[in-house]
């Protein structure tokens, strides 16, 4: 008896679950169609790369300054090296 009860149980379960599965390709078919983002906050992670630009002209016009004192003190003789020996 349990024998003939088993098909007739997996075919239900097997409707069911492609019901299932039709109604969620449904939904999604929907959401694409009107075409609704799931994420309106994405466009404010935008970088600006103007903004970036402008710090990294500051960043080199910085260097360009410590590599001028820097030349200057090498041509004029007045820079000192202390050579310190490792211990080990």
């Amino acid at each position: 008896m349990n024998s003939n009860n088993q098909p007739q149980t997996t075919g239900r379960t097997t409707q069911k679950l492609l019901t299932a599965v039709i109604v969620l390709q449904s939904l999604t078919l929907l959401g694409q169609w009107t075409g609704q983002p799931a994420n309106r906050s994405a466009s404010a992670a935008i970088p600006d790369p103007g903004a970036q630009r402008e710090a990294q002209l500051e960043q080199q016009k910085a260097t360009n300054e410590k590599l001028d004192r820097l030349l200057g003190l090498l041509e004029k003789g007045e820079l000192k090296v202390k050579v310190v020996e490792d211990k080990k």
